[in-house]
């Protein structure tokens, strides 16, 4: 059987005024039908650039993207990304925002009831029926972001792209989308990719966690394999063996194998910021002992 998401050779180059920057070298990866795969690393990894070549947003310098058997070249409506930022038009409804999305897919496919009954559905999907008429700046960060999720579902992708989709939310309110997620991922069996800085992040939603190796001519390093049994409770997880151990492996890989290197303008910085505090402390010690 062939692979469902074939991620081969890339290569991704860009120039700058000082010459060409290699952002990307020979990234391999497959991906089949369902998964959910969680990219992370450090700042600067290029996982945003894996991401943006899957979309068709970034065409690589060399290799390529292979979906079902045909080469990605271009945005379209079988790849839908959602954002860190939700990227809703503030004059328009929750609603309203998901029927954009709905027209261009389906436009001479759906009549108005059917199109209705799917915006409806797929607010439903995320929890956001109730708030379908208010807009943007009437709902908090993380129901915004739920109509960001139900705007990208409602193209009925095959592949959901997802960058940091929970990085400027509260830990609770995060909580709650990754819940969410989880559930809309079983019933629907959407391919997802999902960038993450969150450890424990990835290993509650994922089936692999690609991490990647520091940049510049960033590759994949290491692929681990979750086999933790779905549904996943996080309360459950939180004394589980194997989920500890997959935590760990992550995190030794971030900040062992690819500790990332303070820059030494920042270490002097750091180091003259030390001295001055030495001093200060001096200082106190002079006064309290007079």
């Amino acid at each position: 059987m062939s692979t469902f998401l074939d991620i081969s050779g890339v290569d991704m180059v860009f120039p700058t005024p000082k010459g060409t920057f290699t952002a990307l070298k020979d990234v391999n990866l497959k991906i089949n039908q369902g998964e959910f795969i969680s990219l992370i690393g450090h700042s600067g990894c290029g996982k945003s650039t894996v991401l943006n070549i899957v979309a068709g947003l970034y065409q690589a310098s060399s290799g390529g993207v292979i979906l079902k058997n045909t080469e990605v070249n271009e945005p379209g409506p079988e790849r839908a990304v959602v954002f860190q930022n939700h990227s809703l038009l503030p004059w328009l409804s929750a609603y309203q925002n998901v029927e954009l999305a709905v027209k261009q897919v389906f436009a001479g496919k759906m009549n108005k009831t059917e199109m209705k009954q799917w915006i409806e559905h797929n607010l439903q999907l995320v929890h956001m029926d109730h708030a379908m008429h208010k807009r943007p700046g009437e709902i908090s960060g993380g129901m915004k972001q739920r109509v960001g999720i139900a705007r990208a579902l409602a193209m009925q992708p095959e592949v959901l792209l997802m960058d940091e989709p929970f990085g400027a939310l509260d830990a609770l309110t995060r909580a709650h989308m990754q819940d969410s997620l989880m559930e809309i991922q079983s019933q629907l069996n959407n391919t997802v990719i999902m960038i993450t800085h969150d450890v424990d992040e990835a290993v509650l939603l994922s089936d692999k966690i690609v991490m990647m190796t520091n940049g510049p001519e960033a590759t994949v390093g290491e692929i681990l394999s979750v086999g933790l049994e779905r549904p996943r409770n996080r309360l459950a997880l939180a004394q589980d063996a194997e989920y500890n151990r997959l935590r760990s492996e992550v995190l030794k890989f971030l900040y062992e194998k690819q500790r990332k290197v303070e820059p030494l303008i920042q270490s002097k910085q750091a180091s003259k910021m030390q001295d001055i505090s030495q001093q200060e402390s001096h200082k106190d010690v002079k006064v309290s002992s007079s």
